[in-house]
């Protein structure tokens, strides 16, 4: 497939993106603290492999190396996480580890050195366990004190880093790991979900104000994981279900921070009293300088009355190609969304900030890694990015996840998402085809540039 680059812009970010935790290791090195994720990851039976991320990708201490791979892909942007416990380990207790942020500011400095910008991520689901043993995100004070954190990696890093997110998937943090019980923190209650959702998009906006203080020439963002949803039939159950699923995963994260407030008919099917304050709407509303996509696959429901909210079953369309996560791949979502955030919420400046598939990728006898699967995955969405350009989606930037295998959350080293293979026993790095694929890409939008100057 060739890919009409035309629409992207001429200074388009092309990126890759990591977490702290996924990537980092060095959980107890220079006075980081024990997260939710540590927590969660050494609970027998919450992970596959009862892995963790102890080591991870040892990035701590190998990232030079992985700058190194960046520029060999031909990336100008990297999309990272800062890792809270690290900078304050207490979570809210007001005292600030230096040797933490040293290391993002030593990251930092690599990157420009190195001729990419970092885009940094404030919070990728590594709330420090000190918090979350005073209730976590569904009191109130974890807002007021995540924007404190804000303002002191801002206060760090303003003066080189102008591309930030407050949160990454707010969804997972609410629904997954307070509903649902298969993240961090682990919790099945449908009141802490709703009430952690609240205070997540509470801190956010507390967070943007509190960077824009810090640091002026700031654009924040927030990034959302949005899918696609269709009714599994024609049926006017199915058809209901598919609009509560479209809240749920959808309408109860974007209308509040465009002002619209919390969807009422999701106040009602969750049946959970906000816990609302005058001025709260408006906290979450401030005005965003950019809005992150995370895109995966598209979700068909079915209606389930008797199960959790959102009462809406997800279901497995037989003969649709999917991912080695067994998840669907239909890149036209990709486009569908990026212009529905578009026309319907007016967004002003987007970016893919994921994207990515997992495969059981294996090293070749002569050390190479082919992933043919992964490079049509790759190709497809970038052409649906293109399409939605071409259309008048305000698209900036696209950020492939992920720069390294990983550690993939409760499926733990099973699944890999790299451009970048990773010897977990050796830490040695090998670029993918997909790697080599997506730095062709970039190389010929670069070029299409130089021609149209």
């Amino acid at each position: 497939m060739i890919i009409d680059l035309a629409a992207l812009p001429h200074d388009f970010l092309w990126g890759t993106a990591t977490s702290a935790y996924q990537i980092e290791g060095a959980v107890a090195e220079d006075g980081r603290s024990p997260s939710i994720w540590d927590t969660f990851s050494h609970t027998p039976g919450r992970i596959a492999g009862d892995d963790h991320g102890d080591m991870a990708c040892d990035h701590y201490h190998r990232w030079r190396e992985d700058i190194a791979l960046m520029r060999q892909l031909g990336t100008n942007a990297y999309r990272l996480s800062v890792a809270w416990p690290r900078v304050v380990p207490g979570g809210g207790d007001g005292q600030v580890n230096e040797k933490g942020l040293a290391f993002y500011d030593e990251l930092v400095d690599g990157l420009l050195a190195a001729g990419i910008t970092p885009s940094v991520t404030l919070y990728h689901w590594d709330l420090p366990q000190a918090l979350q043993d005073r209730g976590g995100w569904p009191e109130r004070e974890t807002a007021e004190h995540f924007a404190a954190y804000a303002a002191v990696v801002a206060e760090r890093l303003g003066d080189r880093v102008t591309h930030w997110a407050t949160l990454n998937e707010p969804l997972c943090s609410a629904w997954i790991g307070h509903l649902e019980g298969t993240m961090a923190p682990g919790l099945t209650d449908l009141t802490a979900a709703v009430r952690a959702s609240y205070h997540l998009l509470l801190g956010h906006g507390l967070a943007t104000q509190a960077i824009r203080a810090a640091a002026p020439a700031a654009e924040v963002g927030i990034v959302n994981n949005l899918s696609t949803v269709h009714a599994a039939t024609d049926r006017p159950e199915d058809e209901a279900a598919a609009r509560r699923m479209d809240g749920h995963t959808n309408r109860w994260w974007l209308d509040p921070i465009h002002g619209r407030g919390f969807p009422s008919d999701m106040r009602e099917v969750y049946g959970v009293e906000l816990p609302e304050r005058a001025t709260d709407l408006a906290t979450i509303a401030t005005p965003l300088d950019w809005l992150g996509l995370n895109y995966y696959f598209p979700a068909t429901v079915t209606d389930d009355p008797t199960g959790p909210a959102p009462h809406a079953r997800q279901i497995h369309r037989a003969g649709v190609p999917r991912t080695g996560m067994d998840w669907e791949i239909d890149a036209s979502g990709l486009e569908t969304l990026l212009l529905r955030l578009t026309h319907d919420y007016g967004a002003r400046r987007l970016h893919v900030t994921e994207n990515g598939s997992a495969y059981p990728d294996v090293v070749r006898p002569d050390g190479t890694v082919d992933d043919p699967e992964r490079q049509e995955y790759l190709i497809q969405h970038l052409a649906a990015c293109a399409s939605a350009a071409r259309k008048g989606a305000p698209l900036a930037g696209y950020f492939a996840w992920s720069l390294l295998d990983n550690f993939e959350w409760a499926y733990g080293y099973e699944k890999r998402f790299g451009l970048v293979h990773v010897d977990y026993g050796t830490q040695a790095r090998t670029i993918k085809g997909s790697g080599y694929r997506y730095a062709e890409v970039i190389r010929a939008h670069g070029a299409g540039a130089e021609r149209a100057a």
